[in-house]
């Protein structure tokens, strides 16, 4: 009977492995857990807890865009805020939790509430035990990343974690960090009354995205939320100033300057959570390539590292697909069959603009297909092509699809405009399942956002007849 090992069964890709390994009959698990309360970084401290916050924002950014509304505007109530934000993730945490705790009262699993260290190849301290295995899942997620700058130990920061739980908000800030996380909590701290700049290294930002995309995301929230973005900036040092505030100094074009604010806001990313695991007492070296598409470890096939600790994309349902994977792939090696490896199709979500102009790529977008040499054409329709998007006062952004010239086939699809979240789901499906753009109907129920997609559909179809 092989006994399996799980550091991190709170988190989203340690439960999934879990899940697949469970039933089991012969297997044998230990699921291993420190989090208080326990219940992962998405639902705790990540996806879940900041729709809560932004949703606030984005019915504040609503009734303050909409001219047909008067009155007086109402203000982002941060306590109440916070406070049901905490009362829904605590609820959600505790179904995490009680599914995990469900299957350590099976027989043969058993679940430690404590940190796990290696002390050699498969050999786990847990408390004061000593635990040999014969396969180790490594799901522990990702942590903060701090950048490399100096003075950054010389100044208070906030993250998004801090962002999450403020029931106050300084005057004005000055944010490092334009990607994910940035693009989701800029607008919400400006719609709570933060004024903010921002230092973006590129062009533009979302990098995913093909470049009209990045530059209509600037507009808007220039326009929208008079954040002040400054791009193809880099950040040199940082100082706090003698009333309490930050002083962080830039490189703009080869020249210096200077921003000063009440706070820094530190959205610079995470890096996988490998701190404390004593590595170093492994074969394993975490490393560039570290984890192969397996998900075993390139240092020693009976570890499997999953979700946003290998470093390959922090994403929820990678995460989840991965953490399967991995269960899959157990078997298969304990069992001497071949391995088959972890494939995903691009099928990202930012919730930027508050949700309210949320921006979702599947697939292939005009830049990927070149780069990958993919023979394609593409066409596109801006939100106001379609009256519903005027007529529920969202008249921003555009969509695009990208289909093969030869068979139809669905290549990839990317929106910034309301709703194209909801629609990342319908597309995901045309393009994982390879379809026709021809054989699409184009009858979404009218008027409904789904009827840029229908208008896609057309031009793209329409394409074959040229």
């Amino acid at each position: 009977m092989p006994h399996v090992a799980i550091i991190g069964a709170y988190g989203s890709a340690g439960v999934a492995a879990a899940g697949e390994l469970v039933d089991e009959s012969d297997v044998e698990l230990t699921l291993i857990d420190d989090g208080e309360p326990g219940g992962g970084l998405c639902i705790l401290r990540g996806c879940m807890p900041s729709k809560e916050v932004i949703s606030a924002g984005a019915h504040r950014f609503q009734a303050r865009h909409d001219h047909r509304l008067t009155g007086d505007l109402p203000e982002v109530d941060l306590e109440r805020v916070v406070e049901t934000k905490d009362d829904h993730v605590l609820g959600f945490a505790e179904h995490r939790r009680e599914a995990v705790h469900e299957m350590a009262e099976r027989d043969d699993v058993e679940f430690l509430h404590e940190a796990a260290r290696f002390v050699d190849d498969r050999t786990l301290a847990v408390g004061d035990r000593t635990i040999e295995t014969d396969y180790v899942v490594i799901a522990t997620g990702s942590t903060v990343n701090v950048p490399n700058i100096d003075g950054i130990d010389d100044v208070d920061y906030a993250t998004s974690a801090d962002v999450l739980d403020a029931t106050d908000l300084p005057e004005s800030g000055v944010v490092m960090g334009f990607g994910y996380v940035g693009l989701e909590l800029v607008p919400y701290l400006a719609e709570a009354g933060t004024s903010l700049t921002v230092i973006e290294h590129d062009e533009r930002p979302l990098d995913e995205a093909d470049p009209e995309y990045g530059d209509e995301l600037l507009d808007l929230y220039e326009e929208e939320w008079d954040v002040n973005v400054l791009t193809e900036t880099y950040e040199e040092r940082l100082e706090p100033t003698d009333d309490g505030g930050v002083r962080l100094h830039l490189d703009r074009d080869g020249d210096d300057e200077a921003v000063e604010a009440d706070e820094l806001f530190l959205f610079t990313g995470r890096r996988p959570n490998i701190d404390g695991l004593c590595l170093e007492e492994t074969a394993l070296d975490p490393g560039a390539g570290w984890v192969q598409d397996t998900m075993q470890a390139r240092d020693d096939e009976r570890v499997f590292v999953v979700g946003d600790v290998n470093g390959h994309e922090p994403i929820l349902h990678v995460a989840k697909e991965q953490g399967f994977k991995a269960a899959e792939n157990i078997l298969s090696h304990c069992r001497e069959q071949t391995l088959s490896s972890y494939e995903n199709v691009h099928h990202h979500v930012i919730f930027s603009g508050l949700g309210v102009y949320p921006f979702a790529r599947v697939g292939h977008s005009v830049e990927s297909a070149e780069a990958k040499g993919v023979d394609h054409v593409a066409v596109t329709r801006e939100a106001s092509d379609d009256g519903v998007f005027k007529s529920k006062d969202v008249p921003e952004g555009r969509a695009t699809l990208v289909v093969d010239p030869d068979d139809g086939t669905v290549l990839g699809y990317q929106g910034l405009h309301y709703h194209a979240d909801v629609m990342a789901k319908t597309m995901q499906v045309a393009v994982e399942m390879e379809l026709d753009v021809r054989d699409l109907p184009d009858r979404a129920y009218h008027p409904t956002t789904p009827e840029i997609l229908d208008g896609l559909f057309r031009e793209a179809s329409d394409r074959f007849e040229e």
